[in-house]
């Protein structure tokens, strides 16, 4: 069972399509056409074109290909924001138009008048008016997790020990310390993005491929080899796999 991944992208359109690119070429030495590639959430912020990334896999899984998007929590922020929401998980202080959130680069994407104070609610009655519905829509739908035989892709992580059905969107979108530190088998082996690591690592457990995009870094696509023994992780390169080992 093969299966492919992509961590948190961005806004960077041009990362995007270099990895799909790599994939491409590992489909092409495979000969497998078919096998799912699951984009780990966090399309938008802090990159220069959100809207080209959301578009441009929108437009992907209406032409048919296996591509799969998850949400991330920079997903959910943008595609509610018009409405007045703030994630509760947020730190006191910030909001979707600090600095350090990026989402004022995405709204400036679709003609938003963000002057310097301009009030926030004038700024979400354009935000309705200007961001298609369709965008919002493909954001909100998309799931938070998807099992593939015994891995579970997922933006953020798992609350430990606690059933999937019970997990919480805070939970796949948000958390970190106590899934980072949590060094036990989970029932799967989970593969998510969410915490920037200077480059994708394999824990034994869980599997991080957020290697910063947002900041400067590169975007990792890999590719995951199941069988009823093992699985196996490779990071796509432009000059092939190179194995992801624990």
């Amino acid at each position: 069972m093969r299966s492919y991944a992509i961590g948190d992208i961005h806004g960077h359109l041009d990362l995007l399509h270099l990895a799909h690119k790599r994939i491409e070429a590992d489909r092409a030495r495979t000969g497998d056409a078919e096998a799912p590639v699951l984009h780990l959430g966090d399309l938008v912020d802090r990159g220069p074109n959100s809207r080209g990334v959301i578009e441009t896999l929108l437009a992907g899984q209406i032409a048919g290909k296996p591509w799969i998007v998850l949400r991330g929590n920079h997903d959910t922020m943008f595609a509610r924001f018009p409405d007045g929401y703030r994630d509760p998980v947020l730190r006191e202080g910030l909001d979707y138009l600090h600095q350090n959130i990026g989402g004022s680069t995405t709204l400036a994407e679709y003609g938003i008048d963000l002057s310097e104070g301009r009030p926030i609610a004038d700024i979400q009655t354009e935000a309705r008016k200007k961001i298609p519905n369709e965008h919002r829509s493909f954001l909100l739908d998309a799931p938070l997790y998807h099992r593939r035989g015994p891995v579970l892709y997922v933006h953020a992580g798992i609350r430990p020990e606690r059933p999937l059905q019970n997990q919480t969107e805070a939970d796949l979108c948000w958390i970190r310390k106590p899934f980072h530190d949590y060094t036990d088998p989970h029932p799967w082996l989970v593969i998510h993005g969410h915490t920037p690591v200077p480059e994708p690592r394999h824990y034994g457990n869980r599997v991080n491929i957020d290697s910063g995009a947002a900041f400067g870094g590169p975007l990792t696509a890999i590719v995951v080899e199941s069988t009823t023994h093992d699985t196996e992780v490779y990071l796509l390169t432009d000059t092939g796999r190179t194995p992801l080992t624990p």
